[in-house]
This record gives structure tokens, sequence and C-alpha cells, in this order.
């Protein structure tokens, strides 16, 4: 009898089914220096336990998005492991901090299911959290992913696409107990500007480039355990590269931000992302953010900032898109839309 695995293929998949994932896993400060070698990552609240602390919280907390990468890293052997493409992020919220310390694992479950018109291959749905020891979430989210069928001609399972919320609203972001901006201290953090000097459609071109190396990607992707094929196989696409990982696209876009967002510290909420076209080594990637939306929290002296972050490859233009066909352009790589938290 076989005894490995060969991850799921679409027709695997049924609605309502909940996968629990393995391996769970314990962070301590390790996950952090490595995630800041990784990224240019500078914010403050992330870098300095004395910092956070003036912020009302007992220590520096794990990054945000290192928390994602590791729930989301558990999910990929039963999510994706033969995906195609992981294509978009929804109703994402980080529900409490990650403490070095914390135990992490995933539980996923299944809620929508399309085969594509070509009948090789689908997009699967699913609703994703991650627990830690205390079996508390700590962040949940949806992700839809393209994944190869396993027999072409096996019956499609029975459609259903379902019904996504195009933003979070404020009053359900869940801010951390104790958060408390009142004796920010905009010096050490690094730029003066707070929620009041930014102005909603406002645009920022966050100026300095990352060219990806190989290196890079997969000591990043063995870090979150993320086993997808497509990133470490390079006989797994017809082109012969491995695909970059695309939260470590996410992860550089943010890091870049902080040329110009440095006070947009926390995240909380993820109302949407497309990873736009694929990334591979050597492209250099840049980044800009438009303002979309402000409000104010019940929290002293914390605003909720929505912000979309565009990564594009090379010299794109600062500020485009789409083309006049409404896709996205070729240089674009990311477009995500996220609520952070900064000081009013």
């Amino acid at each position: 009898m076989a005894k490995t695995n060969p991850g799921r293929f679409f027709e695997d998949y049924r609605i309502g089914e909940v996968i629990a994932h393995a391996v769970p896993r314990t962070v301590s400060g390790g996950e952090r220096a490595l995630y800041h070698a990784l990224y240019p990552a500078r914010h403050a609240l992330y870098s300095s336990d004395e910092f956070a602390r003036t912020c009302g919280l007992d220590q520096s907390p794990l990054d945000d998005l290192a928390a994602f990468h590791i729930v989301f890293g558990k999910t990929v052997p039963d999510i994706s492991l033969n995906a195609v493409a992981n294509l978009g992020y929804a109703e994402g919220r980080w529900l409490k901090p990650v403490w070095p310390g914390d135990t992490l694992r995933a539980e996923s479950q299944v809620i929508g299911i399309k085969q594509n018109s070509n009948g090789k291959s689908g997009v699967v749905w699913v609703r994703t959290r991650g627990l830690d020891q205390n079996d508390e979430p700590v962040l949940d989210y949806i992700r839809w992913v393209m994944v190869r069928k396993r027999d072409p001609e096996a019956d499609a399972p029975d459609t259903l696409v379902p019904e996504l919320k195009p933003a979070l609203a404020p009053e359900h972001l869940a801010i951390p107990d104790g958060l408390d901006f009142a004796r920010y201290d905009f010096t050490l953090a690094g730029e003066r500007h707070r929620m009041a000097d930014y102005a909603i459609g406002e645009k920022i071109d966050h100026v300095d480039g990352v060219t990806i190396e190989e290196a890079e990607h997969m000591i990043a992707t063995r870090l979150w355990q993320n086993t997808a094929k497509v990133h470490f196989d390079a006989t797994n696409r017809d082109d012969g590269k491995r695909l970059i990982y695309g939260g470590h696209v996410i992860s550089l876009a943010r890091a870049l931000s902080f040329n110009g967002l440095a006070n947009a510290q926390m995240i909380v909420g993820l109302n949407a992302g497309t990873h736009a076209n694929p990334c591979f080594a050597g492209d250099t990637l840049r980044a800009w953010s438009e303002v979309l939306d402000k409000a104010e929290t019940t929290h002293p002296g914390v605003g909720a900032v929505r912000l979309r972050l565009v990564a594009v490859k090379h010299g794109a233009p600062a500020f485009a898109l789409r083309g006049e066909d409404g896709k996205y352009l070729p240089e674009v790589l990311l477009d995500l839309d996220y609520w952070a938290l900064m000081p009013t």
C-alpha cells in the first residue's frame, strides 16, 4: 500500500468538508528574525518590545503577515499542493496578536467549487482559520485556488460560487486588547504622518525596489513550510520556472510600503487580494498604495486606514493598474486591499 500523499485534486473536494491540517508549529523570536532578514520590514511595533509597550501591548507580537504565512503554509498539502495558481483572498481578519511561544495550527472548510471550461482544472474556495494552543482563533480568511484534476474525464462536482463581501466594515475589525496610540512616538516609528495627514484617494509611490532572488524565495517558502509543487519543482511548469510564492510578494510589497506608510502598523483586515500575474526570480518589485477609506476606533488614538497595495515589476509606471480592456497590466503582480491601524 502506498504511504505517500500525492495531494488532493479538484475532484476530491466536497462542499462543507472541514479539513484539519498538519503540523502544529510553536513560534519564537526566530521567525521574527528570519522574517526581517527576508524582507526589508521595519515597522516599529514589530521591531521593539519597548515600543510595543508604549502602545499598550505586553511585548512586540509576531508580524501579522508572518502569522498569515505560517497558517497558510499548513493548508498547502491539503488545499494547493496540486495548484496551478493561488488566485485571491477575501474576508480576512486578524483576531488577536500572535506572541513568541504560541503554537499555531490550521483548519479549512470548503465553501465553493467550480470546474473550469477546459475540464482539466477547477477553482476551490476555502475558509481557513488559524488557531492557537488554546483553540482560540488568531486569524481567518477566504482564499480560492485553481487546482488540477486527476482525471480530466471525471465528473465535475456540483458548482457553488460563494458570495464574498467586497470589504470588511470597520466595526468588524478586531482591535488588540489594550492597544493605545496616545503616547505613540513618531520619531522612533520613522515618520511623522498620522491618519489625519492622509486623504482618501491619495496615492503614494513607495519609491524603492527589490530584485527577487531564487535563494531568498526558496528560504521563505521552506520557512513557512509551503510545499506547493509550483514553488519547488521546475518541471511542474511548461516554462521550466519555479513560481514565486504569492505571499512572498505580499510581504515584500508591505515592507516597501514603510516608505510613506511607516505608521500603518498592524494589519487587521484583508478585504480582497489578487495575484494578477506570475512572479519569477529576477523580477524587480516596486510598490505603490492608494488610500481607500479611514475610520475611527474606540481605542485611544487608534484609527483604521483602508489601503490598496499594488506591487509591480521592473520599471512599471507608478499608479498604472489596468489597461483599456479592463484587465490587469502584465507588469502588475499584486492588488491587495487591506485595513491597517494607524495613530489618528
